[in-house]
């Protein structure tokens, strides 16, 4: 068995909530060192102290935790010593450092191919999932390019310019809704999409190519009714990818835990935390069940100064202060199980994670 697959199967053993799955279900080990699919998950804003927010209110049974591999990764932008979360996407999406509120570009401008869109013209199958617009900025990075990130509509029309296969989250009014009157929604429908306001809405059997937009900007916050949109619609993705022989790669964010640490807000970051933590775990026990999937869960940066001041794994209480209300420059927590993932431990630039992932799923050749 791979050694991965072995070390996570024993970490199921203490974290229940990793697999949900069907009695005798069998997981699959691991035929190459390179996997065939990636899925990567984007805390955003997400710190060590975040994620041990997540950790002692769910009192030590995380998905996260139980990841075999783990590392750290620099952050810095182009522009400034502290990122924001368009060029912290860049990085990841593109191996180049880019400036600040851009997005898809280089320092100087220049647009670069997004480890996404490189997968789509090698024929693999590609996703993007956040619980922000889905024209936000750090999902934006992998099929846009722009030096302003708060171009919605302009980014809305480069989901046209490429393949995708799914795409859900909010940003609806983007599409549909704008100050230059285009329907873009009818664009997509041309295009062979499936556009649904509800994921109860979408037959996965018969949906080839998805837009959920499921509201007008942002989706709410856990605590104002998201309910489980995240992990439901990280699996309804996973079903639908996987049908492609040669492979797939998705983005999945979770988007507000960055603005727990903007409200400076524990609760905000310990609910959203425990949502992205269920997010993992689907596509943890996806890899498991597969064997040809890495799974890397990271952020762009940390958001808040956030520092535990105390608490109790027994209560699951947390108690926290902040430096700021902004982002910071503190390395990030980077995980990984799955093929190749040994590659991602220790300290890393943010770039060489998107340069890795490219190596590991061969679209460098």
């Amino acid at each position: 068995m791979n050694k991965h697959v072995l070390l996570l199967l024993i970490a199921a053993l203490f974290t229940p909530a990793l697999f949900a799955g069907s009695p005798g279900e069998k997981k699959k080990k691991s035929k190459s060192p390179h996997p065939k699919n990636i899925i990567l998950l984007i805390g955003d804003g997400m710190g060590a102290a975040q994620i041990y927010a997540g950790y002692t209110a769910q009192k030590g049974i995380m998905n996260i935790t139980s990841m075999p591999v783990s590392g750290f990764s620099v952050t810095y932008s182009a522009s400034d010593y502290i990122t924001d979360s368009g060029a912290g996407g860049t990085a990841l999406a593109t191996g180049v450092k880019t400036n600040n509120y851009s997005i898809g570009v280089d320092a100087n401008g220049k647009p670069v191919k997004s480890i996404l869109e490189i997968a789509e013209q090698k024929g693999l199958s590609t996703g993007l999932v956040a619980t922000s617009a889905i024209t936000h900025a750090t999902p934006a990075s992998f099929i846009a390019h722009t030096s302003n990130r708060s171009k919605y509509a302009d980014i809305a029309f480069d989901f046209l310019r490429t393949d995708i296969d799914v795409f859900i989250g909010g940003g609806y009014n983007h599409f549909a809704r704008r100050a230059d009157s285009l329907n873009l929604i009818d664009s997509l429908k041309a295009r062979g999409y499936v556009i649904a306001r509800n994921l109860k809405d979408v037959d996965v059997p018969t949906t080839q190519r998805l837009a959920a937009l499921l509201d007008g900007e942002h989706m709410p916050r856990m605590s104002k009714g998201r309910g489980d949109m995240l992990p439901d619609a990280t699996e309804m993705a996973l079903k639908m990818l996987k049908r492609n022989k040669k492979g797939f790669f998705i983005m999945i964010e979770g988007s507000q835990i960055d603005w727990g640490g903007h409200d400076n807000d524990v609760q905000y970051i310990i609910d959203e935390m425990t949502d992205f933590d269920k997010a993992v775990g689907k596509a943890l026990r996806f890899a498991a069940n597969d064997g040809e999937t890495l799974v890397i869960v990271t952020a762009d940066h940390e958001t808040g100064g956030f520092g535990i001041t105390g608490g109790s794994l027994v209560t699951g209480e947390v108690q926290g202060a902040f430096l700021s209300k902004d982002h910071t420059s503190t390395m990030v927590p980077v995980f990984a199980f799955g093929p190749g993932s040994e590659k991602f431990c220790g300290v890393q630039d943010n770039t060489d994670i998107f340069k890795k992932s490219i190596e590991l799923l061969g679209l460098n050749k």
